[in-house]
Formats: C-alpha cells, sequence, structure tokens
C-alpha cells in the first residue's frame, strides 16, 4: 500500500502511541494521546471537527465530529473496537464525501501490531 507523506508520517505518530500504550484502552485515551504526538511532531490538526452536513443549500449540525481533520487534507477515524467492520469503513467514507477531503485513515488500536489495524481510503 502506497501512502502520501502526510499519512506516513500521522501513521509513525500512531505507531509511537500504540507502542507505548498497547491495545485495550478507551479510543478517547488514544485520541488524546495521539492528539499530543501529532502536536510534537508539528503536524497541523483539528481534533473533533464538527462536520454539518449540507441539506438543500443549508448546513445543518446532526452531531457528526470527525475525530482529527489532518493538515485540512486528511481525515483520521480512530477505533478501538475488536474488529474493523464495514460500518466502520462507511463512516470514514461519509465524512470524507461531505467533507470533501479526499483521503482518509481508519486505525483501529485495539490490535497487538497496529500495522494490523490500519486501512488508508482514497476517493
Amino acid at each position: 500500500m502506497e501512502f502520501d507523506d502526510l499519512s506516513h508520517r500521522v501513521i509513525g505518530c500512531a505507531i509511537e502511541v500504540h507502542r507505548e500504550l498497547g491495545p485495550g484502552l478507551l479510543e478517547s485515551a488514544y485520541e488524546q494521546c495521539l492528539a499530543h504526538e501529532l502536536a510534537r511532531n508539528v503536524i497541523p490538526f483539528k481534533l473533533q471537527y464538527p462536520q454539518p452536513v449540507e441539506y438543500k443549500g443549508i448546513q445543518l449540525d446532526c452531531g457528526y465530529r470527525i475525530d482529527l481533520l489532518i493538515d485540512d487534507r486528511l481525515i483520521f477515524e480512530l477505533k478501538s473496537v475488536d474488529k474493523l467492520t464495514g460500518i466502520h469503513e462507511a463512516q470514514l467514507l461519509t465524512y470524507m464525501k461531505l467533507s470533501s477531503v479526499k483521503t482518509g485513515l481508519l486505525i483501529n488500536f485495539n490490535v497487538t501490531k497496529l500495522k494490523d489495524g490500519i486501512k488508508r481510503i482514497v476517493l
């Protein structure tokens, strides 16, 4: 799988968090630690970024939040689940379509080796 430079750097930060914490924590813990790691590596991001739904020309706040919007060009959807499923991928695809961001990372921290929990999607 080919990764652009930004995806590569972000995955490196996620690996560092996983190396320190291992599997088994809540998503919120990984999210905060990843935000810290991104800041340490001077990678711009927005945490829990609101994503409105556009409907017939108006924007509606339906409660959607992107876990991490990185450099306004990469969506990072973080999970801590037994197994990634189609609904997790659909969630990331929805955020990508609503925001017009073309690249997304879906990463499950609840795995022994983080590389086994990484899925990259490009529209």
